[in-house]
């Protein structure tokens, strides 16, 4: 009988590779199927989270002195590996994640075009220079790096995001310490080794995997921290908003969202559907940016909820390693749960679950956490399935009457991340990307972001600094304000 080794992992504090002080260790399953262990991780305790800050401290130093080509030369040599090791990568995150493998490659190459201009962010770390009020003087106000970043990261990107707030750390001269999602830590580690193997000096990255209660808040309350860069729920952002306040310390803070895309006088209905599709189903629904809401004028509603029922329900549910699979597991059984607490409430309330609104659970799906693609028809802005966030394959439609009607409806939510109105009507589109309270605003196609563009939200879906593109500087680097007399 051959015996089945699970691998066991360690965190990566002051460039070595260490057992956590616990000695204790968790199984990281595979959500499309619970009987594969991916592997084995350290339950870290605060005197690891300690000794990685302390390691982070003493490394900032000297980075921060690190000439910015010379700390951009060290990410394009991680880059170069990162781009070799893509498909270990969407591996690794299809088991540990569940996401369809197409789609787990599709982050990791996502991830090697973005940190290439992040990389060139190094010298564009701009400061000014202002004229003075005085004879020989000059004045100019340059940009210096924060010091230690906690990166605290989610499940449902545990590729790009880790990515997306690491390696502009480093490249604005801060050093880190990265605590990934306790499901899906094994995308980082590699990270980590990557990072290690472009040849890093020791400190400047650490890695500590563990629980949230344990880790994150021993992290975010540490008094060497100073930024803390999370991905995450809005509950989870105000608790680290709240323990960061207390040392003062820097937040950037990408929060939930319930995102909605506005249909109204718009010919192409089959293009819409398309965009609307794939905005919700994309990751099983789970992702901040995800399409939640179709606010649709009454004109269209028929045929639109129509081509979306028939494309939806061609979309295959599977192992994210078959490779007709569209939509993976959710990550757990509680994430499930959840949505079918969801199911219950809407039918209670008196919307229609005119697609999906079940659990998986016989066959191929029996060692999974599989949900049927879902569609929630007959819904009114004030149903808790409208006015929250659901986090899976679950779409609903809400009717209205008028252009102003679905302006009001969209904003009718504690969330304000990413929004799309289709249109013909330009008028209509100035006017919804004027009104929309969202952070960022699509026209005429889903909500996909590019990686050169800041990325964030407003109301509670943000707070700090936009990240990804030019704006994140302003996070991982403070003004230093100078005089000079010089005769």
């Amino acid at each position: 009988m051959t015996m089945i080794t699970t691998a066991v992992y360690k965190n990566f504090i002051n460039g070595e590779w260490v057992e956590g002080s616990s000695k204790e260790v968790y199984e990281v399953t595979n959500p499309a199927d619970k009987n594969e262990v991916v592997g084995k991780f350290p339950l870290s305790t605060e005197a690891d989270v300690d000794k990685a800050v302390q390691s982070a401290n003493q490394a900032f130093d000297s980075w921060r002195k690190v000439p910015a080509s010379e700390r951009a030369a060290y990410v394009y040599r991680f880059i170069e590996l990162l781009d070799q090791n893509k498909e270990r990568l969407a591996n690794a995150l299809c088991k540990e994640q569940g996401k369809p493998l197409q789609e787990a490659l599709t982050e990791a190459t996502r991830g090697v075009s973005e940190m290439r201009f992040v990389a060139g962010e190094a010298v564009r770390l701009d400061g000014t220079t202002l004229p003075s009020d005085r004879r020989g003087v000059i004045n100019m106000a340059v940009r210096v790096p924060i010091g230690v970043v906690a990166a605290i990261t989610p499940w449902n990107f545990p590729v790009l995001t880790p990515l997306r707030k690491v390696i502009p750390a480093l490249v604005c001269g801060c050093t880190v310490v990265l605590k990934p999602a306790t499901d899906t830590p094994l995308t980082s580690l590699i990270i980590t080794e990557l990072l290690e193997e472009a040849g890093l000096p020791a400190g400047t990255v650490n890695l500590v995997i563990g629980r949230g209660r344990k880790v994150g808040d021993a992290l975010v309350g540490h008094p060497l921290v100073k930024g803390v860069s999370f991905t995450g729920s809005t509950q989870v952002g105000r608790n680290i908003n709240a323990t960061a306040a207390k040392n003062f310390t820097k937040v950037q803070l990408e929060l939930g969202g319930n995102n909605p895309a506005v249909v109204a006088d718009y010919s192409d209905l089959e293009g819409a559907t398309t965009q609307i599709v794939g905005g919700c189903y994309g990751n099983a629904g789970q992702r901040c940016t995800a399409i939640g809401r179709v606010i649709v004028l009454d004109k269209h509603a028929d045929e639109l909820e129509k081509l979306i029922v028939e494309k939806a329900s061609a979309l295959k549910v599977g192992n994210g390693l078959e490779s007709e699979t569209k939509i993976g597991p959710v990550i757990s059984e509680s994430a499930r749960q959840t949505l079918v607490d969801y199911m219950e409430t809407a039918k209670k309330e008196g919307a229609n679950i005119v697609l999906g609104g079940r659990s998986l659970t016989e066959g191929q799906f029996e060692n999974g956490y599989y949900f049927e693609p879902t569609i929630i028809s007959g819904v009114t802005p004030d149903m808790v399935v409208a006015k929250e966030e659901i986090f899976g394959p679950v779409l609903i439609i809400i009717r209205v009457s008028s252009f102003e009607e679905a302006i009001k409806v969209s904003n009718d939510t504690e969330y304000g991340l990413t929004s799309s109105v289709f249109t013909d009507d330009m008028n209509l589109a100035y006017r919804y990307m004027e009104d929309v309270e969202s952070g960022m605003v699509h026209i005429n196609n889903g909500t996909v972001s590019e990686g050169h563009m800041p990325f964030g939200g407003v109301k509670n879906s943000g707070l700090g600094p936009y990240s990804i593109g030019g704006t994140n500087k302003d996070f991982y680097t403070e003004l230093k304000v100078t005089y000079i007399q010089h005769r």
